[in-house]
């Protein structure tokens, strides 16, 4: 992956790169260039951006879930999304990887139903640091998100609509507790490229190895290291999971090609095993026997958990991969490259991919599956998420349609809940779609 850190303004970094866009040009010119560049807003454009929630039935009655008063605006939804997509330009590693894949292969059908919108929180305001690392939201409950705010993870309360402060990296932390291996001395001004967040334990990937560890009901911080003082020691992906023994474990993958597992009880480093490649994602398998390894390579790596050695490979994605995730009936996992594809793969036959799932506009970046194996969500950069059937054998989609960055997407562990973060300039808010079900007269909290 790229070892360069995103600024908190998504337009300053992509003057160069010509990859994102942003809402906010559009209101002060609609007929000029939308991507990048800073906007003057005078007190017109400052009142349309006065943007309050959306719930739920303010949508039904035809409100725009981001609040955007297309109304008021010399440009319509359907004419910018249309410019969205034909100007919207894919970052890739291997080039015209994404052009390739769109004469090769076809979206799915739209027309699946299976979450709907329930309320835009425009008080949560996710960033992003890192272009290419999108896994920084994340839910323990239906009710509980945890996120990337600038320096701080927050936490969200959907029940209480109460924003707080977990966890602030702008200035100094140090580990309230003292663990082998741990750097008592803490860090100052980390930079935060990942984070994983499950039932009580927290933990965060920096820019330069760091991990830092958090228990959701204690106070202070449990533990902190550097995984490595090379120069490109980004972390790129953590996990957190049980062990075989019923143990919570978590796995980082970081730019020096390591993967590495440690507890979390004693945060000792269990195992470190080594690639020829940054490793971008990774994820343990159900049985916790294999591991899927994707990062700057054309082939997905599966390992094995205990000896770290590589047991078999997937072949068909053209650029880099950063996103990967099992299915609950440990024989089908999936992974999502930079080509704009999800592949979906089954153990049992690893000489194709069994689904090509293509995106709209650009690299796959999230993929999570649902608990209960029905669903599995797909996040692009940028604008657009999908909620494929796995019952449908993957040939049945879900379209979920917004503006803005994606700066991560997550289902509550009981599938009630789908959260999607959103970066934008002026349109920064945290999406939440509720689980349909056959008889849901009310919307509820409960």
């Amino acid at each position: 992956m790229q070892a360069q850190s995103m600024p908190h303004r998504l337009v300053d970094q992509f003057d160069d790169m010509d990859e994102e866009g942003d809402i906010a040009d559009f209101l002060d010119d609609t007929d000029g260039e939308y991507y990048g560049g800073e906007t003057a807003l005078d007190d017109d454009d400052m009142e349309l951006t006065r943007v309050t929630d959306t719930s739920s039935a303010q949508a039904r009655k035809g409100k725009d879930i981001q609040g955007i008063p297309w109304e008021r605006l010399n440009i319509t939804r359907e004419i910018y999304r249309t410019t969205r997509l034909e100007q919207y330009r894919n970052y890739e590693n291997i080039p015209s990887s994404g052009e390739a894949v769109d004469k090769e292969c076809n979206q799915m059908e739209k027309g699946g139903n299976y979450y709907e919108f329930f309320h835009n929180a425009r008080l949560v305001k996710p960033t992003i640091l890192h272009f290419q690392l999108r896994n920084l939201v994340w839910a323990t409950s239906k009710h509980d998100v945890y996120l990337m705010s600038n320096y701080s993870v927050m936490h969200w309360s959907s029940l209480s609509r109460n924003l707080t402060e977990v966890l602030n990296f702008s200035g100094h932390i140090a580990p309230t507790e003292k663990h082998t291996g741990s750097l008592l001395e803490g860090f100052t001004q980390t930079q935060i490229s990942t984070l994983a967040v499950r039932d009580n334990f927290l933990v965060a990937g920096g820019f330069q190895g760091e991990l830092t560890c958090k228990r959701l009901d204690r106070k202070g911080v449990s533990f902190c290291t550097r995984t490595t003082y090379e120069d490109n020691a980004i972390t790129n992906a953590i996990e957190i999971y049980d062990s075989p023994s019923g143990e919570i474990h978590f796995m980082a993958s970081n730019n020096d090609g390591g993967v590495r597992e440690y507890d979390m009880e004693r945060f000792q480093l269990l195992n470190h095993f080594r690639f020829p490649w940054p490793v971008n994602h990774t994820s343990v398998s159900p049985d916790r026997k294999l591991i899927t390894v994707v990062g700057d390579h054309l082939d997905g790596w599966l390992v094995d958990s205990r000896s770290g050695k590589t047991v078999a490979s997937t072949v068909g994605h053209l650029d880099y991969s950063f996103a990967s995730a099992w299915h609950p009936d440990g024989c089908t996992f999936a992974t999502g490259n930079q080509d704009k594809t999800c592949r979906v793969w089954d153990l049992r036959n690893l000489s194709s991919s069994i689904a090509i799932l293509k995106g709209n506009m650009g690299a796959v970046r999230s993929i999570r599956y649902s608990s209960d194996g029905q669903f599995m969500v797909v996040a692009e950069p940028v604008d657009f998420v999908h909620v494929y059937s796995t019952k449908a054998d993957y040939k049945k989609r879900q379209e979920i349609d917004f503006f803005g960055e994606i700066s991560g997407v997550c289902l509550s562990p009981d599938d009630e809940s789908l959260y999607i973060g959103v970066w934008d300039q002026i349109y920064a808010s945290l999406l939440q779609y509720n689980k349909r079900h056959r008889y849901n007269y009310l919307d509820s909290y409960v």
